[in-house]
């Protein structure tokens, strides 16, 4: 999925929906942390993608919160 995309998905979603989605992020984040951990993840620039989608939401929440 684009960037672009991926950024008008997520200021149409509900501020719910939002909050499951950095719950399911915070959790692929400590999958993928515990996987290079123990020397099981191939492709560790997915933490890099997944920390910047977090921040993302977070980002998106809180210009809801604020509007």
């Amino acid at each position: 999925m684009k960037l672009k995309e991926y950024k008008e998905e997520l200021n149409a979603k509900s501020l719910d929906e939002l909050k499951s989605d950095l719950v399911a992020a915070k959790k692929e984040l400590f999958n993928l942390r515990f996987q290079n951990a123990t020397n099981q993840l191939e492709n560790t620039s997915r933490i890099k993608d997944v920390r910047k989608n977090i921040a993302r939401i977070q980002t998106v929440i809180a210009q809801k919160a604020k509007a």
